[in-house]
């Protein structure tokens, strides 16, 4: 059974910076696969984020572009999200989201999340 399991969330203050990290285990290998981070502000809908490919493109949303990077490090299955310079609309909720080639079939699975929350 595939599990992600997000961490690293917190209480951080404008201009601060956390590190999320989403950990993956039960899956035996992707074709192929894109991971994502996504948010949910109170109150809104789960937006993207930021995404990672197996080719190792990356792309932002434009309100976090040059603040936030994200990597993967195939070898511990860990998909991380630096986060620098936040700002009060980066509060919310932040879940991955791993998309797996599983032979013809494109299969999504979403970690539990962790909540962001910034403050002036």
């Amino acid at each position: 059974q595939v599990q992600l399991v997000d961490s690293g969330g917190g209480s951080v203050q404008a201009g601060g910076s956390l590190r999320l990290s989403c950990t993956a285990s039960g899956y035996t290998s992707c074709m192929s696969w894109t991971w994502y981070w996504y948010r949910q502000a109170p109150g809104e809908e789960w937006k993207y984020v930021s995404l990672i490919n197996s080719k190792g493109i990356t792309t932002y949303r434009d309100s976090v572009k040059g603040r936030f990077s994200i990597s993967r490090d195939n070898a511990s299955d860990t998909l991380y999200l630096q986060m620098n310079n936040l700002l009060r609309e980066d509060t919310g909720m932040y879940s991955c989201k791993m998309a797996c080639l599983e032979g013809d079939t494109w299969e999504d699975y979403w970690g539990q999340g962790t909540q962001v929350t910034v403050s002036s």
